[in-house]
């Protein structure tokens, strides 16, 4: 019988977390009994849900799709899930997870449960040891690409997750995917259509100069720095996060992202990444590029492609927001300021294709 004696934490919409039903669930996985305590938010609103708490002695982080849930909340926290699993003990920064619940069932939504991370992140906060030295804060954007170097290397298939995505064709994919998302965003009413110059444009550049040749492996997707927690005491990642967009892809890609979203004080784009972004002190393309040959032995002559690619993916997903606004659906500040963002990225990108 259910013992519905645990306490709720105080500020926690039971819709949100039941922790009678929680507790129910880590007793049968083993983990430590007790009540639960210190019970923090570290995320919520639209996004996904991450609350932090103490049970048994043991710390943990619980992470679960939005209050009203997605059509897709549910298999993303899985995926991450299975995805974070599978590379515990491996050298790739990334959470650790203790625990996965797949089954909607038990708190009405998918979550698991993770180590809490050791560190910060540099949009919201820069501690003095990094916003005082730039060779600290070079040092952090070289961390950054060692990390998603070190995913690309995995061997997924060995890892067991040979069926985490579709790599043929993932290529070929990318132009007609995305150009179609673009396309969708006119079901959003008052929407004008994208006023992005050279879209079509780039989208040509893309598929003539596409690469022949590349090789699977885990792709983590989002990659800026905003999705990095960093050390307090140094300049090295403490854990990759928020892994929504991974899948099995071409691994150059995220490469390309970082240096899509490096931020350069004084533009728009340098912003979502908040405090880090306007110190400045990032290493170079080129030195990341030359850095990320140090972990790979990919070929990275066609780097200024995979850019390119991530400056014409991101713009485009950031003017779904853009879209949304015009709608209703989002704060028209939030749609103006993602959409002065996709510009850069197409401007970024016209630079590279000539």
């Amino acid at each position: 019988m259910l013992d519905m004696s645990v306490a709720q934490p105080v500020g926690v919409d039971r819709e949100l977390v039941d922790f009678a039903l929680v507790g129910k669930w880590m007793d049968e996985q083993g983990l430590p009994a007790g009540e639960f305590e210190d019970v923090t938010s570290l995320g919520g609103g639209t996004q996904n849900v991450m609350l932090r708490f103490g049970r048994g002695g043991r710390d943990y982080v619980l992470r679960r799709g939005p209050k009203h849930l997605r059509a897709k909340s549910n298999e993303v926290i899985r995926r991450e899930a299975r995805l974070l699993g599978a590379i515990n003990g491996t050298d790739v920064r990334a959470p650790r997870v203790i625990a996965a619940c797949p089954d909607d069932s038990v708190i009405g939504a998918v979550f698991y449960l993770m180590e809490p991370i050791d560190g910060f992140n540099p949009a919201n906060e820069l501690p003095e040891l990094h916003a005082g030295d730039p060779a600290v804060r070079k040092e952090m954007g070289l961390s950054a690409v060692e990390a998603i170097a070190r995913l690309g290397a995995l061997d997924y298939q060995a890892l067991g997750l040979s069926d985490y995505g579709k790599p043929d064709g993932f290529l070929e994919r990318q132009v007609p995917r995305w150009l179609g998302e673009l396309e969708s965003y006119s079901a959003n009413e008052g929407y004008p259509g994208p006023e992005i110059p050279g879209v079509e444009r780039t989208g040509e550049w893309l598929d003539r100069n596409r690469p022949a040749q590349w090789t699977p492996g885990i792709l983590h997707g989002d990659c800026h720095l905003a999705n990095m927690m960093f050390a307090f005491d140094g300049p090295q990642v403490a854990a990759m996060v928020d892994w929504e967009m991974s899948t099995i892809g071409d691994p150059l890609l995220d490469l390309g992202w970082q240096i899509a979203t490096r931020p350069e004080p004084g533009t728009t784009g340098a912003a979502l990444v908040g405090k880090l972004g306007a110190a400045g002190g990032l290493p170079t393309p080129d030195e990341m590029v030359a850095h990320y040959g140090q972990f790979s032995d990919r070929d990275l002559s066609a780097v200024p492609w995979y850019t390119v690619l991530a400056c014409f993916k991101l713009g485009i997903v950031l003017e779904g927001t853009h879209a949304r606004a015009f709608a209703g659906k989002a704060p028209k500040q939030v749609g103006d300021f993602l959409h002065a963002i996709t510009l850069e990225l197409f401007e970024r990108a016209h630079r590279l294709m000539e």
